[in-house]
């Protein structure tokens, strides 16, 4: 499985933002996909997770409302969108996909197999 995210760049605080992850190879081997960021000077964060259909979604306390994920299955792509971007959003965004059932849903990165490059997002006050 390989992952590529795109869609990161500069945006004033207040917009809005919609990543995506698009998946080439064996996926039909993605139990699920999620989505990290992480800022300088800070541990990986988890904020989103989507099962293979699409029809479950799971988010840590801190990003709900904010962040919604989903799953276009015919493009093989997983997007996150981000509203009302605040500079603590800054950070480079991962995702990363899941081939077997466990605790990926819980956001566990030792859970997923398959790491795609970061995309930037910087959000300006």
């Amino acid at each position: 499985v390989q992952l590529q995210a795109s869609g990161g760049g500069l945006v004033q605080a207040g917009g809005s933002l919609r990543l995506a992850c698009k998946a080439s190879g064996r996926t039909f081997d993605i139990y699920g996909t999620g989505w990290f960021r992480q800022a300088p000077g800070k541990t990986r964060e988890f904020v989103a997770a989507v099962n293979r259909s699409g029809h479950s979604t799971f988010y840590p306390d801190s990003v709900k409302g904010r962040f919604t994920i989903s799953r276009d299955k015919a493009e093989n792509t997983v997007y996150l969108e981000i509203k009302n971007l605040v500079p603590e959003d800054t950070a480079t965004y991962s995702c990363a996909a899941a081939i077997r059932s466990g605790r990926w849903y819980l956001g566990v990165p030792s859970e997923f197999r398959f790491w795609g490059q970061g995309t930037l997002v910087t959000v300006s006050s």
